[in-house]
């Protein structure tokens, strides 16, 4: 503990001065009757009067080191108080009753209400600046947790005095969602839309950004699903399709994925997925987003980057200025995400501040250390549906109800009524022309809707035309009635695409996820066939069946 000036803070020979009194004062205290003479000859030494030499015999005394007898600064003493006690009282009373609130009043609310309860009680109030050196005082802790509640204050002043490592490549993947910095525009009109969401996932060992996935949607089930898939997947054929020629060599399955407690990160898809394929899921404790740091630290690096980008927002307000972020918004979604695939790699080839090396060289040290080879998917195309949200449906003689929507499919007919348990059922809400349907004995199957003329459709376009059809009032198990809203809603949509901008965003996720969905099932497995018999047919052994001839 530092008594008085710190001794690091003063020049020489103001240290030099004080060293030189330490050795006359502790020659003076040391002795046990010091006379007369002793003091004067302390004085002469010094250079001081008699009271001053008994304040630094005083100061010695408390706190016997060099140090203590180093000249304190001229003024009144830091933390002393020279206003009379009762408006004291008057201050501690509105700081506890009032300004220790969740209604966080400004310092000036406060001010006012001192002088207000001085003036009733007769009592000169206090300046602004010794209001201000009083809340200076209190323990910033206790502060926070009377006007922010505890868990603002756990976050700002608990010790973390550990941080979470792994020993080597994909041991831990954080993963976590952020709003991008910056505005996109629309493909077809280039017009503002809104900011976009992305999901990261970084290894914790080497610092690479293991993968990403960037959407207009709020994070949700789908998104977590898309990020694994992308985190989990081989990098050079995506990057081959985005034209960027860079090492990116992080795939395959973590052995645990790290996240925070948020709705789609407890959902039973991610967690059933997850476990199929052998990864161990951790959720941070509740209330410590200091277990995230290496995430929210990789988030903090790209959001740095994206604030050198048209149509940024930047962090705040303050930072933004008079900033028009939607009026210099020029990027759609796909070419944000091929920006972004372009910095993260410049990212993995840059120098990290904590590893002192780039964290691309830090993956293959990483990737050295691991006992076993990273484990990859057997089927890629069937891993991502493990992922997707699922619910059980029994198989019914017309087929597999969901959402008030009717699938079928010839292999239904095997179950149609005979089973005693319902079937597991995936499905994709950015396309919910196709489910997937696991068979008793684990096989899955790709069910269509029954009509086939019905266009795919998003679930989100699904549920509000629900609730359109629920408004007017109409019954919400009609199919026909459910396509024929969407097939309105759609028409009034892309009319008013030109002139709203919440049209042109509902219109820009109906067709990214459209798009992405159909993408996505051209890789999908396919319907199982029986083999055909190639060999020729021997008409001779055919048997000849009596007929009837009619005439």
């Amino acid at each position: 503990m530092v008594h008085g000036p710190d001794k690091n803070s003063v020049d020489e020979s103001t240290w030099s001065e004080a060293v030189s009194r330490e050795a006359v004062i502790r020659r003076l205290v040391s002795l046990d009757r010091p006379g007369r003479s002793d003091f004067l000859r302390a004085c002469h030494e010094l250079g001081v009067k008699r009271t001053r030499l008994y304040e630094l015999i005083g100061a010695y005394r408390e706190h016997p080191v060099a140090s203590s007898l180093l000249p304190r600064p001229a003024g009144t003493r830091q933390g002393s108080r020279r206003l009379p006690d009762e408006t004291e009282a008057v201050i501690a009373e509105a700081l506890q009753d009032f300004y220790k609130t969740r209604q966080k009043p400004s310092i000036n609310r406060l001010h006012k209400e001192i002088r207000r309860l001085c003036r009733v009680r007769g009592l000169r109030a206090p300046s602004w600046h010794a209001v201000r050196a009083r809340i200076a005082a209190l323990d910033p802790a206790e502060l926070a947790m009377a006007r922010e509640g505890p868990k603002a204050a756990r976050d700002r002043f608990r010790p973390v005095p550990g941080q979470y490592e792994a020993g080597h490549a994909f041991a831990v993947v954080q993963i976590d969602h952020t709003l991008v910095d910056v505005i996109v525009v629309d493909r077809q009109h280039r017009r503002p839309l809104q900011r976009p969401w992305l999901t990261l996932a970084i290894d914790v060992a080497s610092r690479m950004v293991a993968g990403f996935y960037l959407t207009l949607e709020a994070p949700s089930a789908v998104s977590v699903a898309l990020a694994i898939q992308h985190l989990v997947q081989p990098k050079e054929p995506w990057l081959a399709g985005l034209g960027i020629d860079a090492d990116w060599p992080t795939c395959g399955f973590p052995e645990a994925i790290h996240v925070d407690n948020a709705r789609e990160f407890r959902s039973r898809a991610l967690r059933r997925g997850a476990e199929e394929y052998g990864v161990e899921l951790i959720h941070r404790p509740v209330a410590t987003p200091h277990y995230g740091g290496h995430i929210e630290r990789l988030i903090g690096t790209m959001m740095g980057a994206v604030h050198l980008l048209p149509g940024t927002t930047f962090s705040d307000i303050d930072e933004r200025g008079d900033y028009d972020s939607a009026a210099n918004a020029m990027m759609t979604l796909d070419e944000l995400e091929q920006w972004m695939a372009l910095e993260i790699t410049r990212y993995h080839a840059d120098r990290h501040g904590a590893l002192g090396i780039p964290p691309l060289a830090a993956w293959h040290e990483a990737l050295a250390r691991r006992v076993r080879p990273v484990c990859q998917p057997h089927d890629l195309a069937g891993f991502m549906i493990d992922f997707l949200p699922s619910v059980d449906r029994q198989v019914r003689r017309d087929g597999i109800h969901l959402f008030g929507l009717r699938y079928w499919d010839d292999i239904l007919s095997i179950w149609a009524g005979r089973l005693d348990r319902p079937l597991r059922v995936a499905y994709d809400p950015r396309d919910l022309s196709k489910i997937y349907v696991r068979a008793p004995d684990g096989t899955r199957w790709p069910i269509r809707f029954a009509d086939l003329r019905r266009p795919p459709i998003t679930l989100g376009e699904h549920r509000r035309a629900r609730t359109a059809l629920r408004e007017r009032g109409l019954a919400l198990v009609d199919e026909q009635l459910i396509f024929e809203t969407i097939e309105a809603q759609r028409m009034l949509v892309d009319e008013a695409t030109r002139r709203t901008k919440a049209a042109r965003q509902l219109a820009e996720k109906r067709d990214r996820a459209l798009g992405a969905a159909t993408a996505h099932s051209s890789s999908a497995p396919a319907e199982p066939r029986q083999a055909e018999d190639d060999r020729p047919i021997d008409w001779s052994k055919v048997p000849i069946f009596p007929v009837e001839e009619w005439s």
